[in-house]
């Protein structure tokens, strides 16, 4: 039995979605500077991966993403591994998320009253596969067709393997998202999609989010929530209200720390603007979001600042 994101929002009243797995790996000693980024854990180092879910949910998520964002069976077989054993590392992501979540059920969930954690299955863009930073600006000039075929297998993997939902993250364009989204309704999956934004107003290929958000809402019965990630957190409240602005579905973000990423050398860069994760959070969900976590250079730490956050939100809405 999956659990819902319906479900999973009215036992909370707002998720608290976790923070990035590449970034929580590195902290656990793991080099991820490879074309496959924090999948390469999946093969290396999978007793980690399990270990910042397990990290997460003690911190406070209510749902926790899989370490599928750039396993892609074209980008690990690059690496050398069957497709066989690439398929079984996608597989693997859900798995060790799974055993993750049961072991902390077991242990403290279940006993806390708090709700039993979604799962996720993230599915990046075809910019992710590339390793190129594309995920920022879209525009690939590659075929619907070519999409269609390097999206539909791993959606189908982690949907069978057991996520919730799936979780089409850092969607640079409309047109992809689309695709994937055809894939979702085609599996029977529950969805949602997050999109990467380049300002307050429009994805990073150029299309304005309330158009996007207009267009989705549409004939797509699957689809839970929609929402921004992998953005800097000064955009998200307008993009928040442009989606409520749009559409009747629930909106969900979780943006970067604040930092900006070179794709060149792979490393982050910049000064923050001075606030607090935490306070950007109360903003969020004062703003209408429905889940908030962190994407790229958060942590559990961070995330412990949003439950923190939606503990005082919800007091001042009683």
């Amino acid at each position: 039995m999956r659990t819902t994101f319906a479900e999973t929002l009215e036992k909370t009243g707002v998720i608290v979605i976790d923070g990035s797995m590449s970034t929580a790996l590195e902290a656990l000693g793991c080099d991820l500077n490879d074309s496959l980024w924090s999948a390469k854990a999946l093969a290396e180092s999978p007793e980690k991966v399990k270990q910042v879910h397990l990290d997460y949910f003690r911190s406070g998520a209510d749902c926790g993403i899989t370490d599928s964002y750039q396993a892609t069976i074209p980008g690990l077989m690059a690496k050398g591994f069957t497709q066989q054993q690439s398929e079984d590392l996608i597989v693997r992501s859900v798995k060790l998320f799974l055993e993750a979540r049961q072991e902390w059920w077991d242990s403290e969930g279940k006993g806390s009253g708090r709700a039993y954690p979604l799962c996720l299955g993230a599915v990046g863009p075809y910019g992710a596969y590339l390793a190129d930073g594309s995920e920022y600006r879209g525009n690939y000039g590659i075929s619907e067709k070519a999409l269609y075929d390097f999206h539909r297998r791993r959606m189908e993997l982690l949907w069978e393997a057991g996520a919730d939902l799936l979780l089409i993250e850092t969607q640079p364009s409309m047109d992809e998202a689309l695709i994937e989204a055809q894939i979702a309704e085609e599996l029977g999956a529950a969805y949602w999609i997050s999109f990467s934004c380049k300002d307050g107003s429009h994805i990073n290929e150029g299309d304005h989010i309330r158009s996007c958000a207009e267009r989705l809402s549409r004939k797509h019965p699957g689809l839970q929530a929609i929402g921004v990630n992998c953005t800097p957190p000064q955009f998200v409240e307008n993009l928040i209200r442009e989606l409520k602005d749009s559409c009747d579905l629930p909106v969900a973000v979780y943006p970067n720390s604040g930092e900006e990423y070179d794709p060149i050398t792979k490393t982050w860069h910049g000064s923050r603007d001075g606030m607090r994760f935490g306070d950007y959070a109360r903003r969020w969900m004062r703003a209408g979001a429905s889940a908030v976590g962190g994407c790229c250079r958060t942590l559990p730490s961070h995330i412990q600042e949003v439950a923190r956050a939606r503990e005082a939100y919800l007091k001042l809405c009683r």
